[in-house]
């Protein structure tokens, strides 16, 4: 199976509060959406993920993971916004297609899980809940009715299907439909039920916003690494800090290009995962790492925190030195680590302090760094 996924985004629910589109809202310190994108996108089995924006959001779509994105944008309605991404998928030719709310951020692995494996056997899968309730049906305030509730169920996502065949289902629809399902059954695609889940929580309103935080604290897994590093002053006439060229009357010593900055945030991310330092991921002695750029490492680091579910959500780096000064260099040293890690700039900390003419540091023999890094896994 070659499975791909549309995430429809391009609604403009507001009635969840915090003035922005409920899939823009921070949850936990992180855009829902990059909560969602997370479930496939740490998936091997998922290739590509077609993210479907409302025309005014689009350039918001350049602060989340990008990993197998493709970005694409919305219509008028649910359905209209589904066959946009459909169409976004067509050049990668996918067998299976997932179509899930951008609004549903915590679905459990195990419900991502059931509706992949019916398709095995089925052209469509949906997840669901059994409705336990008592159902009425009422005018004003007077119930007027009690609906039987056997055989109701509450809907879910993902719903799966054979790609080509929902994709027909939405060219030839005539109206729009609740949801992929809906199309589905008018088009004859028998759809498999498969076991839904409480946390599989829609966001709607702000009362759904306090309990998926709470929910992430119970579930998440939170890492915090630290990093140290050294290199002494040598000959040259610049220094790179934290992705940045600085002008310097001496270069600093280093088998690689002695980013001592980098070199310390890297090893935070590796401490965070306990994986080691960089020495034992590209040892000193191996001659192919001498005079390496140190955004190899780095890059490195957060491929590792990728593939096994993490998403970084804060650096903080401190250089300390006498000179050069750091503060005029600073902003672009954010920009340059910020780019390189796939974070906003305001989650990224570059700042200096000096060691009070003391130690090494103090007598200008060399520059020093120490880095935290936070990695969380929900």
């Amino acid at each position: 199976m070659q499975i791909a996924v549309v995430i429809v985004a391009a609604g403009r629910g507001l009635r969840a509060g915090g003035g922005l589109p409920k899939q823009w809202r921070l949850l936990n310190g992180q855009p829902v959406l990059a909560h969602t994108l997370a479930l496939f996108q740490r998936d091997d089995r998922i290739g590509q993920i077609a993210l479907v924006t409302h025309p005014d959001e689009a350039q918001r779509c350049g602060s989340l993971p990008q990993d197998k994105l493709i970005h694409t944008i919305g219509g008028a309605t649910r359905s209209e916004s589904v066959l946009a991404g459909l169409r976004a998928l067509a050049p990668h030719a996918p067998s299976h297609v997932l179509i899930h709310d951008a609004a549903r951020p915590l679905t459990p692995q195990a419900v991502i899980d059931g509706v992949i494996a019916a398709l095995q056997t089925h052209a469509g899968a949906a997840p669901a809940l059994p409705v336990t309730d008592a159902l009425w049906r009422g005018a004003g305030d007077i119930v007027t009715q009690i609906v039987p509730r056997d055989g109701l169920l509450r809907a879910q996502t993902p719903q799966g299907f054979a790609y080509r065949a929902i994709l027909q289902a939405h060219e030839t629809a005539t109206s729009d439909a609740a949801d992929d399902v809906a199309l589905a059954l008018r088009a004859g695609i028998e759809v498999a039920i498969t076991p839904g889940d409480e946390r599989n929580l829609k966001l709607t309103t702000a009362a759904d916003f306090i309990r998926a935080a709470k929910q992430l604290e119970d579930t998440m897994d939170i890492r915090t690494g630290n990093g140290f590093d050294v290199h002494a002053f040598g000959p040259g006439q610049s220094v790179w800090l934290c992705g940045v060229e600085v002008p310097h009357s001496h270069g600093l010593v280093g088998h690689s290009d002695a980013d001592v900055g980098m070199h310390a945030v890297t090893d935070a991310i590796y401490g965070a995962l306990a994986a080691g330092d960089i020495g034992q991921h590209f040892p000193p002695s191996d001659p192919q790492w001498k005079g390496a750029a140190s955004r190899i490492f780095l890059d490195h680091a957060c491929a590792m925190a990728r593939d096994q579910g993490f998403t970084m959500t804060h650096v903080d780096c401190t250089l300390i030195c006498e000179q050069p000064k750091i503060g005029p260099h600073a902003p672009a040293m954010r920009a340059a680590m910020a780019a390189i890690m796939g974070l906003e700039e305001t989650r990224v900390s570059v700042k200096a302090t000096t060691s009070e003419r003391l130690g090494f540091t103090g007598r200008s023999e060399g520059i020093a760094a120490i880095a935290t890094a936070t990695l969380v896994k929900a």
